[in-house]
């Protein structure tokens, strides 16, 4: 496969990036302590997972 033979420009680079964009992590309230805490994961505060202890140390 040949490849480029001219340089593309900032701008046409930049185009093509306009839809990498980082996107905030998704948070729900705990039903056990009502602290935020990330979808799928442990609650940081009282270390309940799917109404069950699942962080003990806490």
């Amino acid at each position: 496969m040949p490849n480029p033979t001219r340089r593309h420009s900032k701008t046409r680079r930049d185009k093509r990036r306009t839809h990498y964009k980082a996107t905030a992590s998704t948070t729900t309230v705990c039903p056990q302590c009502g602290a935020a805490k990330l979808t799928h994961h442990a609650c940081p505060e009282c270390g309940y997972y799917n109404g069950r202890k699942v962080i003990a140390s806490i």
